[in-house]
């Protein structure tokens, strides 16, 4: 049973705060500049999946769990009725000793949303034959109650000094990049592929326990045209970050879906941002590396039938501390085409694995000196009618206690330099390092 409730403005984020349990899933992503945050807390249901059929199998749990779910309250407002909250890693098929499934899915018992200046709040509760009826409506009142008259006064979450880092290690090793890009380069010039994406890894341990929601509560301060995430496993990891990237979005028919690739830092003064963003738009490095994206969307989209529509060239996306190479594409959703299957076909893209895919993809793990994860995984949820969205992990970390390791990669192409690469890649590790520290 979900039920559906419109309540007074509450920031989910701090909801979440007060409900925060390391021992119990949750999902949270906020992306300010478009008004909208979500958190979802504690497993009703949950499902798992590994392989190729990751995402049929999830949308085949999805359906079963709507064919015997009863909605009750207003449904028509954003975020309202049950929502699958989901995670895909960046391969089919994670290493025994990872922290995420290869793909794992989750209904919440308390879900809170704020969108377009309403906040709806849900709760779901599993009934079944021998279920205590009256027990499940005393605890359905209970959640209206505190929904209703939700009190920040005095809150559990106590606010703490910033973390200093007592050890920061560069995985695989100083010089482990430089090689790994080095030997990406070989390949790309003996046609082995045209484009890779290689990411370096650093493990920070600081001085005391990392608290997740604390590290995001100032992502979705400074990045607030990113969406800032947290998901929890319910094992005591978390992974958060602030993505600039949008994989796609599902709403009334209608898909959303980008192109971001091709990077520069951005400039102390306007002059000198403009400089270097008129000096990204000229690359053709870049314009070559963003293009490959494109392409691959286009020809991974057009066997579900959908017609993209997209500009001829590309613009800027200026973000805090990066600019980007982007172009916006949109479709109509075929009928019997779904989010996840149009997601089946986009995950990964180039602009975090590579082109051709299936060439360049599995040499991300010989090159690579750690198991991505979630990293340039996609996350985000389904709901009861279709909709939903999903970004790409990345700017991202995994905290475990007073441990956390971070993530950051570039796209190697032809003519790429491993001292370049490098730098791009210390520019993507500050915004995550700095919230982590700061």
């Amino acid at each position: 049973m979900s039920i559906s409730l419109e309540i007074d403005a509450l920031d989910p984020l701090a909801v979440l705060e007060s409900i925060f349990e390391p021992g119990e899933r949750h999902f949270y992503v906020e992306r300010p500049a478009e008004g909208f945050a979500v958190a979802g807390a504690e497993a009703v249901l949950s499902f798992s999946a590994s392989g190729l059929e990751r995402f049929a199998e999830c949308q085949r749990f999805i359906d079963e769990t709507l064919a015997n779910t009863l909605a009750v309250g207003p449904q028509s407002a954003a975020f309202s009725g049950p929502h699958f909250f989901t995670a895909f890693s960046f391969f089919d098929v994670v290493e025994a000793a990872e922290s995420f499934e290869a793909a794992s899915v989750f209904v919440p018992r308390w879900q809170v949303a704020l969108a377009n200046g309403k906040t709806t709040a849900v709760a779901n509760l599993l009934v079944e034959a021998d279920s205590p009826l009256e027990a499940l409506a005393e605890r359905v009142w209970r959640a209206r109650k505190k929904f209703g008259s939700f009190d920040y006064s005095a809150p559990d979450f106590q606010e703490a000094p910033p973390a200093t880092p007592t050890t920061i290690r560069e995985v695989g090793g100083e010089g482990a990049y430089a090689e790994s890009v080095r030997r990406a380069v070989e390949r790309i010039e003996a046609k082995e592929f045209e484009k890779i994406v290689l990411a370096r890894a650093k493990d920070i341990t600081a001085s005391q326990p990392l608290h997740p929601l604390r590290v995001l509560n100032g992502l979705r301060q400074r990045f607030a045209d990113c969406y800032a995430f947290s998901v929890a496993n319910g094992r005591g990891q978390s992974f958060i970050g602030a993505s600039p990237e949008r994989l796609l979005r599902v709403s009334d028919g209608q898909l959303l879906t980008e192109a971001l690739a091709g990077s520069i830092r951005r400039g102390a003064t306007a002059s000198e941002d403009a400089a270097l963003g008129t000096a990204l738009l000229r690359s053709e490095k870049d314009r070559r590396e963003h293009e490959f994206v494109l392409q691959s969307i286009t020809r991974r989209l057009e066997p579900l039938g959908v017609k993209l529509d997209f500009p001829s060239s590309p613009a800027l996306r200026r973000l805090a501390n990066v600019q980007h190479l982007h172009t916006s594409v949109r479709a109509a959703l075929p009928d019997g085409v779904r989010l996840l299957d149009a997601l089946a076909r986009l995950h990964p893209t180039p602009a975090v694995g590579g082109k051709p895919r299936a060439a360049a993809v599995p040499r991300i793990r010989e090159l690579e000196a750690f198991p991505r994860g979630l990293y340039a995984g996609a996350l985000g949820w389904v709901d009861a009618r279709g909709n939903g969205e999903f970004f790409v992990g990345l700017r991202s970390a995994l905290i475990d206690d007073a441990t956390a390791r971070l993530y950051a990669g570039a796209g190697i192409v032809a003519g790429s330099w491993p001292e370049k690469e490098f730098t791009e890649t210390e520019l993507k590790f500050r915004a995550m390092q700095d919230a982590l520290l700061g």
